[in-house]
């Protein structure tokens, strides 16, 4: 039996290629983790208790898994997912339900990145399914009890360098204040500063967000200018907290800006409920280039990934609240979207933002040429449905010969399972290993340069693009 997980895997199939791709790989395997785009909590690393159980830890916070699991029939409500009910499932009977249905995983990057982490964490090499659920159970709960499985400590052992989580602007950012305090805490753990809900006025909670927002910043929200301070406050809370960058998600990433005075008439309407879905919308609109413009005057990176259907099933959402894997991609469009934005700060001094997309038909189309002539922009890297070995190889192909190795963002986990973390991005190590070596094999590429691009997209790209 050859050993497990294969130390070749995700390896080109040809032997000479792999052979090249061994020898650039063993250059990067061993380099410290940057996370530059996550959503674990900080305040798991402030406390630095025990895991609860395997269930809780690698089961029902990931909704990569919870969601195939849903689709084979599996309520949300028996994998502990979201919200669920007040007392939640067994979580032994979590574990049996993802095993019994392991085999709907094949082939996909949820089943190679939780059997290296059952290998590679807690040494268990046998496969997942009905008869070996208890004992697969057992076996890493004994170990979640241990000293050397506690959050801080698999923290330095996947030699994670920086990590970047994602939070609300109204958040006081205590838990990376301790951590920044603590003089046995030797890595970066940074705050992102996520205002989405702040800046949509169609949304529902939005006038509470508002006025949250006020109290938080001791800023009088009521009015537009109080508003545009409130955030600017905020942002350099985040600042002051280690934050590099600013996150941004909305249906579409259009920049079409308003005169203030109308911008200041919709913000006064949608506190009163009067504003239209057309008034939302451009004020939505107009608030994207308000980030790039704060983004300009304070320095954070400007990161979108726009083009989701959040919460796509509104009874899953009711039941269970957001981030339960009921979110679905759309088509989207950059090039003119994003040319009033970049018409302005496109060259600015200091401006940066890195383009993310779940629509790959614009890799090569759109977002590998604006990253290959504007200094600002980076082509974020393959995540969430695309952070997968096909993909991921797709990505590379579509967007070099445009924009090269060095406008592109490095590698991002965008992950809220904690285990996960070091094998995504040994994949994504592999995988571009791989594509090296092709460049290589095809005479390309010399290996000694193969080498130093391949060092590059671990400890160079995300240090520039993010700022880190």
């Amino acid at each position: 039996m050859p050993p497990f997980p294969h130390p070749d895997r995700l390896l080109p199939a040809d032997p000479r290629v792999r052979a090249v791709a061994r020898r650039l790989y063993q250059a990067v395997r061993e380099l410290p983790i940057l996370s530059p785009h996550g959503h674990v909590d900080a305040r798991l690393l402030v406390d630095d208790a025990p895991f609860g159980d395997p269930a809780s830890l690698l089961v029902s916070p990931d909704h990569y898994v919870t969601r195939l699991l849903h689709a084979d029939g599996v309520p949300l409500s028996e994998l502990g997912a979201g919200q669920g009910t007040p007392d939640g499932p067994e979580p032994r009977n979590v574990w049996r339900r993802l095993c019994e249905h392991w085999s709907v995983f094949r082939g996909t990057p949820v089943r190679y990145w939780m059997e290296c982490e059952l290998a590679e964490i807690f040494g268990i090499a046998e496969p997942l399914s009905s008869a070996t659920a208890d004992a697969v159970y057992d076996r890493i709960a004994e170990q979640l009890a241990s000293p050397a499985f506690r959050p801080r400590a698999l923290f330095r052992r996947f030699g994670i360098e920086v990590l970047a989580t994602t939070d609300d602007p109204c958040d006081d950012l205590a838990a990376h204040r301790a951590l920044a305090d603590d003089p046995t805490w030797e890595a970066r753990v940074v705050p992102t500063f996520r205002p989405d809900r702040y800046l949509e006025p169609g949304r529902e909670d939005w006038p509470k967000a508002v006025a949250r927002l006020g109290e938080v910043s001791g800023i009088d929200t009521t009015g537009y200018e109080g508003y545009i301070a409130a955030l600017e406050a905020r942002r350099r809370h985040f600042k002051e907290h280690g934050a590099t960058s600013a996150d941004h998600s909305h249906a579409d990433p259009r920049t079409d800006p308003l005169e203030q005075a109308e911008a200041a008439r919709i913000y006064r309407d949608a506190l009163a409920g009067r504003a239209t879905e057309a008034e939302t919308t451009a004020f939505r609109r107009h608030m994207l280039m308000e980030m790039a413009r704060m983004s300009c005057d304070d320095g954070l990176v400007m990161t979108l990934h726009p083009a989701v259907r959040r919460n796509h099933h509104t009874p899953t959402l009711r039941r269970h609240g957001p981030d339960t894997g009921h979110d679905v991609p759309l088509r989207v469009e950059f090039t003119d979207a994003l040319r009033p934005l970049l018409e302005r700060y496109g060259t600015a001094q200091g401006f940066q933002i890195v383009l993310f997309t779940l629509d790959e038909s614009v890799f090569s189309r759109e977002i590998a040429p604006l990253a290959g002539f504007y200094p600002s922009v980076y082509a974020g890297a393959p995540w969430w449905f695309l952070d997968a070995p096909d993909a991921v190889r797709r990505f590379r192909r579509a967007v070099t010969e445009t924009a090269g190795f060095s406008r592109t963002s490095g590698f991002v986990d965008d992950t809220r399972a904690f285990c996960s973390i070091p094998a995504r991005h040994d994949m994504s190590r592999r995988l571009d290993c791989g594509f090296l070596a092709e460049l290589v094999a095809e005479h390309r590429l010399d290996e000694d340069e193969a080498v130093e691009v391949a060092v590059e997209l671990v400890t160079v790209n995300p240090r520039k693009a993010f700022k880190l």
